[in-house]
Formats: C-alpha cells, sequence, structure tokens
C-alpha cells in the first residue's frame, strides 16, 4: 500500500471527519513535545520517579537527535519554571566573541556563531530543580543518536528545503543517525557541561567559527525575573529581553482596549513587533512599552477601515523546537531551543556532530540601536517560553515557536483559551494568522474566508502554501484535579501523561 505524505503539505488535501481532535487528559504528569520519541523520553523519565524538569531535560535532550533541523547542542535554551508557588526564568543565551575585527555579521558561515548556550542551561536547570543528573538525559539521547531516527514528515520537509543542510536529506521513515553526536552526548554525560565549553570541543567549535575558546569557557546562563500582563484575569508570563517575549505582552494589551475582531489583532501585533523591533536588545526591559499612556497612544493609530503599515523593513526567520511538563507536585516547565535558521549557521564543529547556530544574525549594525552587535552581547532572540498564572497559582505552560511567528502564535493561543475558553487542543488547532513585511497577512486555510474583507481594510493577504510558517506549539493547562494538554497538529508529536 502506497502512503501519499506529500498530501500533508497541500493545504485542504486533508480529508477530516468533521470531528474535532480531542485533548489528552491525565491526572498526574503530562509532556508536550513536537516528536514522538521526545514525549517517549518525557514519559520514561516519569516512570522513572523524575518530576517535570528530569522529564523536560530527558525531551529536550532527544529533541537535538531527532529535529537536527531546528535545535542541538550548538544552539540556545530558555525556561520558565514555577516551582514552589513561585515563576523562575532562565535566559541561556550565548554572546558574541569577546573581541570582533570589526562591528559586521553575516547570515551564516563563521561569523554568523554565538556561543552556544542550551547544555549550560539544561545543567542549571538539573541542578537547580531536577531529582536526576543530567546525564541520564543526554545518555539516552546518545543511545538514541547511534541507532538511528526515522525521519517523520514535517523534518523531513523542512530538510529537503534547507539551503545549509550539513547531511543529505532523508526521506519520509528513512532511518537516519549521527554517531559524531552521540559520542559527544556521551562525553557530556560523563564530563557534564564543561565537556562543550573547554577541551576538544570547544576547540572544534573555535577552529571553524569566530569564537575562541575563552568565549566558551566564559559562557554562564543567566536567571532572571519573567514579564508579566494581566489579560483579561490570566497572567500570561514572558521573558524579559534579550528575547521578543515582550512583543506577546504588548499585543495582548493594545487589544484589550480595542474592537474585538481579526483587524484589531492584525493591528496590535504589528505595532508591538515595531514597538519591540525598535526598542529591545541586549539590556534592560523599555518598561514604558506597557505604560498605559503610551499604549493609548499607539492604539490611536489603529484605524478600523484601514491597515496600518509600521512593521520594519526585516523580520526575524528560524526554526526552533517547543516542549513543556508539569507533574503530580504542581512544578511546571516551560522550555525552548534553537539554532536559529534550519540548520543554524550551517557549520559543523568538527568531530563532534554539533551544528552551530547563526544567531549573530540576529543583530542589527545600526548605530545607537539597542540590538546593535558589539564585543560580548547577546542579540535580540526569538525564542520565547510561555506560563499562565491564574489568581496567583499555576495555571500551565505553553509555546508556539517558528522565529516571528512565536510572539504572534502566543498571543492567537492566549485569545483561544481566554476569549474563546478553548481546551489547550483546540487552540493549538484553530486556524492562524501571520504578519509579515508592511501590509503582508498570511493566512492559513481556516482563515481563507476572511481574505476579501482583509483586502478591502488594505491588508495585503496571501493564501498560506505550507503549515510551516505558522509554528508548532504545545500546551498544558491545570483543570480541576486533572492536568489536560495538546500538541500543535502542525509537528509530528502529541502530549501523554501517567
Amino acid at each position: 500500500m502506497r502512503l501519499d505524505l506529500d498530501a500533508l503539505f497541500r493545504p485542504g488535501a486533508a480529508h477530516a471527519s468533521g470531528w474535532r481532535r480531542m485533548p489528552t487528559v491525565t491526572g498526574d504528569t503530562m509532556i508536550a513535545t513536537s516528536h514522538p520519541l521526545a514525549t517517549a523520553a518525557g514519559l520514561a523519565a516519569f516512570a522513572e520517579g523524575g518530576n517535570a524538569v528530569d522529564a523536560a531535560l530527558a525531551a529536550a535532550a532527544v529533541l537535538p537527535v531527532a529535529e537536527p533541523t531546528d535545535n542541538g547542542l550548538g544552539g540556545d535554551a530558555f525556561a520558565l519554571v514555577w516551582h514552589d508557588g513561585r515563576l523562575h526564568g532562565l535566559n541561556g543565551s550565548g554572546r558574541s566573541p569577546r573581541m570582533l575585527d570589526e562591528l559586521r555579521v553575516d547570515e551564516t558561515g563563521p561569523r554568523s556563531v554565538t556561543v552556544p548556550g542550551a547544555v549550560r542551561a539544561w545543567a542549571d536547570l538539573a541542578e537547580r530543580f531536577g531529582r536526576f543528573g543530567l546525564d541520564r538525559a543526554l545518555l539516552r539521547a546518545a543511545e538514541l543518536a547511534a541507532r538511528g531516527v526515522a525521519c517523520t514528515p514535517r523534518i523531513s520537509h523542512k530538510w529537503g528545503a534547507a539551503k545549509a543542510a550539513p547531511y543529505p536529506a532523508p526521506a519520509v521513515g528513512e532511518r537516519f543517525v549521527l554517531p559524531d553526536l552521540a559520542g559527544t552526548l556521551a562525553q557530556l554525560a560523563a564530563d557534564g557541561p564543561d565537556g562543550l565549553y573547554s577541551g576538544r570541543v570547544a576547540s572544534a567549535i573555535a577552529t571553524v567559527s569566530w569564537l575562541d575558546e575563552q568565549d566558551l569557557a566564559e559562557h554562564s546562563s543567566e536567571w532572571v525575573e519573567p514579564l508579566r500582563y494581566d489579560y483579561r484575569g490570566v497572567e500570561v508570563c514572558e521573558l524579559p529581553p534579550n528575547g521578543q517575549g515582550a512583543a506577546a505582552l504588548v499585543s495582548l494589551a493594545l487589544y484589550d482596549g480595542l474592537e474585538p475582531g481579526l483587524h484589531s489583532q492584525l493591528e496590535s501585533m504589528k505595532l508591538a513587533l515595531a514597538d519591540v523591533y525598535a526598542h529591545v536588545g541586549d539590556s534592560p526591559w523599555p518598561e514604558q512599552l506597557l505604560d498605559p499612556a503610551h499604549l493609548a497612544t499607539r492604539r490611536a493609530l489603529v484605524d478600523p477601515s484601514r491597515a496600518l503599515d509600521p512593521i520594519p523593513s526585516t523580520l526575524p526567520r528560524g526554526g526552533t523546537t517547543y516542549l513543556c511538563a508539569v507533574d503530580a507536585d504542581g512544578t511546571a516547565v516551560s522550555l525552548i531551543q534553537s539554532i536559529y535558521e534550519t540548520f543554524g549557521s550551517g557549520i559543523v564543529a568538527p568531530g563532534t556532530g554539533i551544528v552551530l547556530q547563526n544567531r549573530a544574525a540576529g543583530f542589527v549594525e545600526e548605530v545607537g540601536h539597542p540590538n546593535r552587535l558589539g564585543p560580548g552581547r547577546r542579540p535580540f532572540h526569538t525564542i520565547i517560553p510561555g506560563m499562565l498564572l491564574e489568581e496567583g497559582r499555576l495555571l500551565g505552560p505553553f509555546g508556539v515557536m517558528g522565529a516571528a511567528m512565536q510572539p504572534q502564535g502566543h498571543f492567537q493561543v492566549v485569545l483561544r483559551l481566554v476569549d474563546h475558553a478553548d481546551d489547550p487542543q483546540a487552540a493549538l488547532d484553530a486556524p492562524r494568522w501571520r504578519v509579515g513585511f508592511g501590509r503582508d497577512v498570511h493566512l492559513e486555510p481556516g482563515l481563507w474566508k476572511f481574505e476579501d474583507r482583509l483586502r478591502e481594510l488594505g491588508h495585503d493577504v496571501h493564501r498560506a502554501a505550507v503549515p510551516h510558517l505558522f509554528g508548532v506549539g504545545q500546551a498544558i493547562l491545570r483543570h480541576g484535579e486533572a492536568l489536560v494538554a495538546g500538541s500543535d497538529g502542525r509537528g509530528d508529536g502529541f502530549a501523554a501523561g501517567l
């Protein structure tokens, strides 16, 4: 029998029953990821007695093996953790070189690389909140990389379209192995994170990038205070700069004072992105963006009869993977990791299997801009984990990966959860829009019925050809004594628990 898997990427080709996909409901623990093997690794950690952090790290270590297009040991990671009634934020992004010969970056290649922060972030999470050591997660991932992974439809499609793939793209179902990465994961399980930031691996990274070994040796994560905005009784939590989480909060705050509807959603998001791209970098959070007076000024720009045109000339691209987990004690983890564009810089550190990120491409060269390239600076970052609280208690973790889509996805998922009372699966399955350059608006098939009206308002409407543009999300919410979860149908994964 032949399976027409190519039909997965043809809009309107799905033969839907007309009934919706049910959410996952469990009593004690839950993990949701974009890949079956990552979810399985998280479940195994739970079954072995691990908590939500152990389950999240088990999944996080597997994802560089299963989704090498989007994340890896050469990338960064960010996390929000709810533990013992308090919210903690972790910024695991790396910096540009300490020594720069000129203030110039490239989109890919050696001058696009920043220090990888993911491994140190994993270790920091394990040390502060985990029951297991990080070595258990790394060894499971090492075994998988050596044994091989059957390629899923989404990863095969993205791999085949990548401009700088270091390995030939596998077909759907074809098994690929990553022996060098397996060896590095096993080495890190034995040596800890220092095995990446010093010695053989650090030397290999330095030989193929503009980083030197001291840049790697001096890297550390940063624990940060999350940003919060109360949207109609639900506290939406994001990380502060250098990430773009503020764009989700600003868009919600703007929309909260506008006439409800799709046009107001688009305009709120465009204004929020314009604010954040102009004011956010490796610098303190510009609190004025959520000041009521500033919000009122920005809302006044919204014309219900005409589309705005405030978006910058460039928007970030990128590939990312997101996961979340909650345990029976109420600890919750929202974790996201990335190498930025598909296969990052296109460079593999020799003998390590580590694909290096091209996160430095996120810098700008404009003098005086908060995101200007400089020695030892962190670039404007796209990856943002989310967390929802209600009346000071955990509601649950959520996130949507996908470069500039991430705050747009957060905004839309929160609207579905709060305004429509959707469960997590329904919120993630709902059709999405994505604003782009100028007045560009990209619509998924479920929103094509609105394209004529949007064009009348001056929006430049595009029908989406593939789902990748709209990200892949996961969400877990507490509901009474149970956990209710969803895993985005645009991805390959699922939510499961015990």
